[in-house]
């Protein structure tokens, strides 16, 4: 009876390990992969399942994580694990040196993004799958910088991102692999490199700064120029409307003048002829008398002037003195 209750208890014990080992739960976004008897059976999905244990095992792969310490130091840690994460993981590569078309060698860091998409290509088709993708990487990546010259690398980081993306999605394809994004973080040309960049940057900054004085003194010396040839058309001008005005406003003085001289002449003559005169001697010895006065007014004027004709002066004299007594 005793040898039965023990027989009872141990297969109860054996019972309850059997469900233990063989009640296994996965969580979202993991799968694991189930070998019975060595080969391939299932995949398991996020939830609660059974599996015959001794029979059934989960499949151990190879894991490769970049940990880093608390000192900033970053550490490569290799791990056995049964689930494989279906998110999308980002892979920190240590940083490398390559060498550009032009001889250049570089250093240059860089960030992978990749998912798992078929768990039973990723377990069976490659083993330590981070390891094979980081080497792919960089084979890649060198092959890719040994393209370009170094000046093509500093300014083409979306174009190697780019023809990185396609080149390691195509070849991780048959890994059950889809690779998303591809960044470099870093290029890090060397100390003398960096030097000489540095002052062709500022020997091209001091020309562009010339080029631009240069451009600013010669626009400011055509609008300068500009300023004074309008300056002088506008006097030119105003000198040319105010001689134009002066001219009109003196014939316009002279026409008064004449018209004024015209009209008296007129009054006169018609006065004359009314008292039985002669208007032309009249006006004849008007204006000698005026030019005598003419010629000898002025200071200092000690000259005496008689004229040739004193005695058709005296007669023209004579001939106002009759029209006026008349």
């Amino acid at each position: 009876m005793e040898f039965a209750t023990f027989i009872l208890i141990v297969f109860a014990i054996f019972i309850i390990v059997f469900a233990i080992k063989g009640l296994v739960m996965v969580q979202q976004a993991q799968v694991i992969v189930v070998e019975r008897l060595g080969k391939f059976h299932r995949l398991l999905g996020s939830g609660i399942h059974i599996i015959w244990p001794i029979i059934e095992q989960a499949r151990k792969i190879e894991w490769k994580y970049v940990k880093l310490l608390p000192s900033g130091e970053q550490v490569v840690v290799h791990k056995s694990i049964n689930r494989i994460d279906l998110r999308e993981t980002v892979y920190d590569f240590p940083r490398q040196s390559v060498i550009t078309k032009d001889n250049v060698v570089i250093e240059i860091n860089a960030l992978l993004y990749f998912q798992i998409t078929d768990p039973k290509k990723a377990v069976y088709e490659i083993v330590n799958l981070p390891d094979a993708i980081e080497k792919l990487t960089q084979t890649t990546l060198r092959n890719v910088i040994g393209e370009l010259d170094l000046d093509e690398t500093l300014s083409s980081r979306d174009t190697i991102n780019q023809k990185l993306r396609s080149i390691l999605d195509e070849a991780t394809d048959k890994w059950g692999v889809k690779v998303n994004r591809v960044e470099l973080q870093d290029i890090n040309p060397p100390r003398d490199i960096k030097e000489a960049m540095e002052k062709q940057m500022r020997a091209e900054r001091d020309r562009r700064a010339i080029i631009l004085q240069a451009e600013g003194e010669k626009r400011s010396r055509i609008l300068e120029a500009e300023g004074i040839r309008e300056a002088q058309i506008q006097k030119a001008s105003g000198e040319k409307e105010a001689k134009i005005l002066e001219a009109e406003g003196e014939a316009q003085a002279k026409i008064k003048v004449a018209q004024a001289e015209a009209k008296a002449i007129e009054l006169i003559t018609n006065t004359i002829k009314e008292s039985g005169g002669n208007p032309s001697q009249y006006l004849i010895a008007i204006k000698y008398i005026e030019t005598l006065r003419e010629m000898v007014s002025g200071k200092d004027n000690k000259v005496v002037y008689l004229p040739i004709e004193a005695t058709g002066v005296l007669s023209s004299l004579g001939g106002i003195k009759e029209m006026l007594t008349k």
